[in-house]
Order: C-alpha cells, then structure tokens, then sequence
C-alpha cells in the first residue's frame, strides 16, 4: 500500500474528521470564553470590589525606568521581568469556565450512551426465522 493511499484511508476516517472539527469548534469556543472572562467577568469582579484593573496588577521584579508609565503593556514593552498575578488570575478564570463548559458536555454524551446502551438490541433475522420454524414444529 502506498503511503498516499494510507494517508487517505487514514485522513478519511470518520474519527479523524471528529477531531478536526472538535478542535475548530474548540478554538473559537476558547476564544469566546476568553472575551467573556477579559471582557465582561473581570471588569464587573473588578468594579464589585473596589475599581480594580486585573489586567495591571503586577509586582515589578527589576527597577522600573524613567519616564515610563507603570501600565503592564508600556512595562512588558520596555523588557522589566514583572510577576503578573491579575493576569494569571484571569487565565485561571478562564480556565475554570472552559473545564466546566466540557465537563457538562462529557456528562451529557455520557448520558446518551448510556440511553443508546440500555435500548435492547433487535433479535437477528436468522434467530427470528429458527424460532418461529421451532414453534411449527411444536404443533
């Protein structure tokens, strides 16, 4: 078999479509998450407790230099090594969201295996037709 026809006998499964799509559909999922954390959570978790901006809430780890705003961006931009913990803490948020949003949808296909498994299997033609020559032979 040539490695063309294995790549499309592999490629071509229906498995590997799965993942493709899952991982598209999962991209553009993380990146709505990603705007409902950065956008909408944390600034109103931001402004329930006191006006706080995670996105610049930062410990300077080297002297900062002069003339430059402390803003995280224009730091960032100027090369000061800094710990950005409200920057962490939004990923973890973000994270948080995303691990729940899969956990529901393991459990919900979990649930509907388990309705597809609990549906009897129909009797096979062959075991019909036995039986019922079974039941002529019995009268």
């Amino acid at each position: 078999m040539s490695i063309a026809s294995e790549f499309k006998q592999f490629a071509l499964k229906g498995n590997v479509m799965d993942l493709a799509v899952g991982v598209i559909i999962g991209a553009a999922f993380g990146k709505i998450v990603d705007s409902l954390v950065g956008d909408i959570i944390m600034p109103l978790i931001g402004k329930i407790i006191g006006s706080v901006d995670f996105s610049n809430m930062f410990i300077a780890l080297a002297a900062i230099p002069e003339g430059n705003v402390g803003t995280y961006a224009a730091l960032k931009a100027a090369g000061v090594p800094m710990l950005a913990y409200g920057n962490f803490l939004t990923i973890v948020i973000n994270f948080a969201i995303l691990a729940f949003v899969i956990f529901m949808l393991v459990k919900q296909m979990n649930r509907l295996k388990k309705a597809e498994a609990a549906a009897p299997a129909p009797t096979p033609e062959d075991v019909v037709l036995l039986r019922e020559i079974r039941d002529a032979l019995k009268k």
